[in-house]
């Protein structure tokens, strides 16, 4: 893997657009770092916080920037990490964005009867795979982009796998959730060789990224 570690940049933290990105800027300004850019942003994508970088991305986007050395530091969901993620270190749980990986399927319907091959729609066919594996069953997984709750209206699932987090989509949709499996709550990712080259400053943000968390 190509690697660009530049130690002389501000340590650049990639963070998730929408929802982790509104909960990571309360932290940084728990930890009294100047968000002041990232509150008045624009159109812009790699915007000063402090002595930091911030980078705004997609969360498979934040893996893949701290995986290559662009960024050192990045802030994703669990569920991008599971289905996405390989080469980094994993450090800290923050403890916000919580919700939960689930099979779901229509209200009323058994998943597990009988001995026809069942369909699940997920956009997560890592996550979904990996699951049925784990059970002994052999499921056919279709990728989803979009509404995947929409597949089963449609027959052309017989369940789903999808994150779930108050569960009221799921009930306007018919649907219920059969067994949960895996918690997902926002992690902290760093790059290996940022690890090392820039360990100082690192483990200085990431206490102090730690104890805003506690607060």
């Amino acid at each position: 893997m190509h690697e660009v570690i530049n130690v002389e940049r501000p340590l650049r933290i990639a963070l998730t657009k929408g929802r982790l990105e509104k909960s990571s800027v309360k932290l940084f300004q728990t930890m009294g770092l100047d968000t002041s850019a990232l509150e008045n942003k624009g159109r812009r994508l790699i915007l000063p916080v402090d002595k930091y970088e911030a980078v705004l991305s997609k969360a498979p986007d934040v893996i893949t920037y701290v995986e290559h050395g662009v960024c050192d530091i990045g802030i994703v969901g669990k569920d991008t990490i599971v289905e996405h993620g390989s080469s980094f270190y994993e450090v800290l749980d923050l403890g916000i964005g919580k919700c939960r990986f689930a099979l779901a399927c229509p209200k009323g319907t058994d998943f597990f009867a009988g001995y026809k091959r069942k369909v699940v729609a997920s956009k997560y066919p890592k996550v979904a795979k990996e699951f049925f594996e784990s059970k002994g069953m052999d499921v056919a997984v279709i990728k989803i982009e979009g509404s995947v709750e929409l597949a089963p209206l449609l027959g052309l699932a017989d369940g789903i796998v999808d994150i779930v987090e108050t569960g009221s989509t799921l009930k306007e949709n018919g649907l219920e959730v059969v067994e949960e499996i895996l918690p997902i709550s926002a992690r902290v990712i760093v790059n290996m060789a940022s690890m090392k080259l820039r360990k100082a400053e690192i483990e200085a943000f990431l206490n102090d990224l730690e104890l805003a968390s506690q607060v």
